[in-house]
């Protein structure tokens, strides 16, 4: 049972009476630094905190333009706008859901800076090629991987095969905090030394556990944007469950594919992309089983009736979003992204589910679809 270690790392938080900033926080960002071979890892409060004190630590200027996918959770796009630079959307390949390559390369324009790829849903995005484009246009590459834990391509883990890259740990991701934190993997001490000032209110220098300088001279203008030591010693539990866990989803995403690989109306199960590989091992995570779907809302109303909960990835294309509406986007810019938002559907994936509740929610589907069960 994974409670009494939770029970015991919580407790001693309050032992210490420190809650925010302290030494719990200072020994996951090693751990955290350990397992995904980072030369740092910085916590911060949020996954799109850590997007946005990423891009600030990098250098992003007013209004440069950061290209990323048009297909994406929100804060993709909004953490460029709150860094202060501009959206700049590229389609998608409608096999990974990731940036398409080719797509990027004609995105790109004089005011282009930055490239942000996500890693979505159970592989990470085709970093040779994205990386190869970044390189030949002079972009800063730094990567939306917050989904991406435990994920790596060619030996190396999401969010450093660029300048650096993000961690979520929203309860419901495959690491999820009781609460939300996040944080910054970078192998650049100059852009983790910024990212722990901004952090915490622009202070440079160590300021973990130490708040002896709470009221000097701040260096630069920063944010409260420090992870909270529950958190902390939450993460530090779970992590000693991790791997096991991203087997049992990976078992489940196998059970779920032998159930409804013949399914009429589903078009599209989820399907791991061979890279060329450089060096290393490859290794998808299946944070969400996605499928798509023939009339997917009311497949998802018919789930819904009979008990059985999913989500929607993503029902609105980022750049038909409402608050990018003055980048003067419109329904056909982004086809593949706009598909996408409109067949896919995610269905229930967690280490605690069993193959019977599995059983339960694929006969459920093939009885929308044929009218009966298996």
């Amino acid at each position: 049972m994974l409670w009494p270690l939770v029970e015991e790392r919580v407790n001693e938080v309050f032992a210490t009476g420190k809650f925010s900033h302290g030494r719990h926080v200072a020994e996951w960002e090693r751990e955290l630094a350990a397992y995904t071979g980072a030369g740092f890892a910085v916590g911060v409060n949020s996954g799109t905190d850590a997007l946005v004190l990423l891009l600030r630590a990098c250098g992003l200027q007013r209004d440069e333009g950061v290209l990323v996918p048009a297909y994406s959770f929100v804060a993709t796009a909004s953490s460029v706008v709150l860094a202060g630079g501009r959206p700049q959307f590229v389609d998608i390949d409608p096999v990974d859901y990731a940036m398409d390559a080719a797509a990027l390369e004609s995105a790109v324009t004089p005011a282009s800076r930055f490239v942000m790829p996500a890693h979505l849903f159970h592989q990470m995005a085709d970093m040779a090629a994205l990386g190869a484009v970044a390189s030949r246009c002079g972009l800063t590459l730094v990567e939306d991987s917050a989904e991406g834990i435990g994920m790596r391509q060619s030996g190396r883990h999401a969010g450093l095969h660029g300048k650096g890259g993000v961690l979520s740990f929203f309860p419901s991701k495959t690491l999820g905090a009781l609460g939300d934190a996040g944080a910054v993997l970078t192998d650049d001490p100059e852009v983790a030394e910024m990212v722990r000032a901004l952090r915490h209110h622009g202070r440079l220098g160590p300021t973990l556990g130490d708040f002896s300088t709470i009221s000097t001279e701040t260096d630069v203008p920063g944010f409260n944007s420090k992870m909270d030591d529950i958190q902390a010693a939450v993460l530090s539990a779970k992590l000693t469950c991790l791997d096991n866990d991203i087997a049992r989803r990976a078992e489940l995403a196998a059970a779920y594919d032998e159930r409804l690989w013949d399914v009429p109306g589903i078009t599209r199960l989820p399907r791991v992309v061979e890279r060329p590989r450089t060096s290393g091992e490859s290794r998808p995570v299946f944070y969400v089983y996605l499928i798509e779907a023939d009339d997917r809302d009311r497949l998802a109303e018919h789930l819904t009736r009979h008990g059985v909960g999913t989500e929607i990835y993503y029902p609105t294309p980022l750049h038909l979003q409402p608050c990018f509406a003055h980048l003067g986007h419109s329904r056909g810019d982004f086809p593949h992204a706009e598909a996408a938002s409109a067949r896919a559907l995610a269905l229930p994936l967690y280490p605690d589910l069993d193959v019977e509740q599995v059983d339960r929610v694929s006969e459920t589907i093939r009885e929308f679809y044929t009218g009966k069960p298996t």
